[in-house]
């Protein structure tokens, strides 16, 4: 008895993968970017963390450089999030608001 409705991957249209609509990325203005202080799991040395920000790999680079050079310490961008060394908040809110984003400050 044959099964309804099946058919084999033999036509050029079956292999071909879907291609939905590319999401444009999100306005800077309209990111939830949260700047926070925090020193859990680092010895009890306090970097600045900043959470929210679309950005590709380039993207995270080229902000991450601005940023450290501004503040004068260093910092990295893994996972998506952006550490930096010390208490930096307002430096980097301020920093934040002259490109373009709407950052807050989160936590303590």
């Amino acid at each position: 008895m044959p099964k309804g409705g099946w058919q084999e991957f033999s036509s050029a249209e079956s292999l071909q993968r879907p291609t939905g609509p590319t999401a444009a990325p999100t306005p800077k203005a309209q990111q939830m970017v949260r700047v926070q202080p925090t020193r859990g799991g680092r010895g009890g040395k306090t970097v600045t963390v900043i959470r929210g920000l679309e950005l590709d790999a380039a993207g995270f680079k080229t902000l991450l450089k601005k940023l450290k050079g501004r503040i004068g310490s260093g910092g990295t961008a893994k996972d998506g999030l952006v550490e930096l060394q010390g208490d930096q908040v307002d430096v980097v809110l301020e920093l934040l608001s002259q490109e373009g984003y709407r950052p807050k400050r989160a936590g303590g």
